[in-house]
């Protein structure tokens, strides 16, 4: 049955806890997930995820694309400085890497699990 008030699809984010993102044989130390929403398979579509000083996430590719908006800070994605306001929308199958030299918050919505490669 489909719930219908609007509170059940609302996401207090200030009152959720930073968790350390966790992906198997994924070095992923300094980076934290808020998860917002998740689908059937219980994975999380949309979701925050907080970079600490010098934190990066491996080379990897987007089977199904990606969008994500740098909420606060500044990462590094291709060689390019994606800064606080920026939008970045990743076609599928488009492969890079993401680094944070001064810290970040990330809003992302990936579609369908990433490719470590």
């Amino acid at each position: 049955m489909m719930k219908t008030k609007i509170e059940d699809y609302i996401v207090k984010t200030d009152s959720m806890e930073w968790t350390p993102l966790q992906e198997s044989g994924v070095k992923t130390a300094g980076i934290y997930i808020k998860p917002l929403r998740f689908n059937k398979e219980g994975r999380p579509p949309s979701f925050l995820l907080k970079f600490e000083k010098g934190a990066s996430y491996p080379y990897h590719n987007h089977p199904a694309g990606e969008e994500l908006f740098v909420l606060e800070g500044s990462c590094i994605i291709e060689g390019i400085t994606l800064k606080q306001g920026d939008y970045l929308y990743t076609p599928p199958n488009f492969k890079h890497g993401v680094t944070s030299k001064t810290g970040c918050v990330l809003y992302f919505i990936v579609p369908e699990e990433v490719e470590i490669l």
